[in-house]
């Protein structure tokens, strides 16, 4: 089992040096993302993004030459197979719905705090992991992806002694699992106690997240293995 996870890798278009350097900060604070480059203005970025076919885009919209929202409706006339998340100052609705319409994964309004990103962030690794490969969905996997992405709002409240760290270490690691795991493994593949690891599991269960696979052997009780929902 390998809970080695693939870096993400993000094209920053800003124009403004010091934000720029900030949300690239940002950024990298976040686990297994990169920022690969940076452009000021969107026609660079639209060449990097050619060159480098990066994971993703954070696109600002008010830059000088060619604004974000030019910048979006080209890289989607190129097909660049780039997902977009904006963020930017501009709050008007008609900015807002085109950015959506041309795909953008996220809009954060400046000036935002860590935590928002960080959540969109983490929100944008989990839909990549769930929809890599082949394969098929069904419709509640489906219904529960759509959510999860309408709820990056925001951070999500974890019941008192749960943090946001473990739980998204837990996730990793369940993601990058084909069979269903006891807590037990679970707990030795990322360094916890089990009984942590059981309290982590049954709240993603409870909030389908992860499906119970429960085991019956010879002797004793029966084990429940996880498996994060795909």
């Amino acid at each position: 089992m390998s809970n080695q996870q693939p870096v993400i890798q993000v094209l920053l278009i800003e124009d403004d040096p010091m934000v720029q350097e900030v949300n690239r900060q940002f950024i990298e604070r976040v686990p297994n993302f990169q920022v690969v480059d940076t452009a000021s203005d969107g026609k660079e970025g639209v060449k990097l993004a050619n060159q480098l076919a990066p994971d993703l885009i954070v696109l600002d919209i008010y830059m000088p030459g060619q604004d974000g929202i030019h910048t979006l409706k080209e890289i989607r006339s190129h097909a660049f197979d780039i997902d977009v998340i904006v963020i930017t100052a501009a709050n008007d609705k008609e900015t807002i719905r085109s950015m959506f319409q041309h795909g953008a994964k996220d809009y954060i309004i400046k000036p935002f705090k860590f935590e928002r990103l960080q959540q969109s962030l983490m929100n944008y690794r989990s839909y990549r992991l769930k929809m890599s490969g082949s394969g098929e969905m069904k419709q509640q996997h489906i219904d529960h992806l759509i959510t999860n992405q309408l709820e990056s709002g925001g951070v999500k409240e974890l019941p008192k002694g749960l943090n946001q760290q473990t739980l998204e270490q837990i996730t990793t690691f369940l993601n990058q699992q084909s069979d269903a795991l006891s807590a037990e493994q679970v707990a030795d593949g990322i360094g916890i106690a089990r009984v942590t690891a059981r309290r982590y599991l049954d709240y993603l269960q409870k909030n389908g997240e992860v499906d119970i696979d429960i085991q019956y052997g010879g002797v004793g009780r029966p084990v429940n293995r996880y498996l994060m929902r795909i």
